[in-house]
């Protein structure tokens, strides 16, 4: 990616999207941005995601007035129907009970965009990913570790045991753990980054 001296910045709290970005060396800078992430009516998911990416990016250029803003909102979908974070522990366990031995998918909708060039681009990434049959005692100790309670789903791919419980994936792996980053990085280049 070229020198550009537009400031950089992840609007988003989560520590897996800062993680993804530091990991191809991009510098940059966080922002949280606050939004009742609800569907709406009959709303496809693909839609959602991208739309939520979107109502972010609108979000942090009230904030922002110089820079390249990207945003980005992840979802798990199983059965047509959407689940979000777990809201407690036994929420969680209801979650990965679900998941087990199914596959579902997951979609990020993601926005990026340059105050200098008013380039924008927002689109979405899918992949499907198959969970292994879980035992109940591997779910209980996932649960108490705390780990599933901010991740969609109620399970992390990468760096925890989350990732045992996938049996293979079809798609973006960097996708299911927060942000297709190819397709990111290629936006960034297309805004002018």
């Amino acid at each position: 990616m070229k020198h550009n001296s537009l400031p950089i910045i992840l609007a988003s709290a989560s520590p897996r999207r800062k993680k993804l970005l530091e990991q191809i060396n991009l510098k940059f800078k966080t922002l949280s941005v606050d939004l009742d992430e609800k569907q709406f009516p009959n709303e496809k998911p693909f839609h959602m995601v991208k739309r939520l990416a979107e109502e972010k990016l609108n979000l942090a250029l009230q904030i922002i007035e110089t820079g390249i803003i990207i945003t980005a909102d992840t979802i798990v979908v199983l059965d047509g129907k959407i689940i979000g974070k777990p809201k407690d522990k036994i929420d969680a366990v209801k979650i990965l009970k679900k998941l087990s031995g199914r596959k579902h998918t997951v979609y990020t909708g993601f926005a990026v965009f340059s105050t200098s060039t008013n380039k924008k681009i927002c689109s979405y990434e899918k992949t499907f990913v198959q969970f292994r049959n879980l035992t109940n005692e591997e779910i209980s100790l996932y649960v108490e570790s705390g780990s599933p309670m901010d991740k969609a789903g109620a399970y992390g791919i990468q760096d925890d045991f989350g990732a045992v419980f996938i049996e293979a994936i079809n798609g973006c792996y960097y996708n299911v753990v927060g942000l297709p980053l190819s397709r990111v990085y290629h936006a960034l280049k297309e805004v002018g980054a």
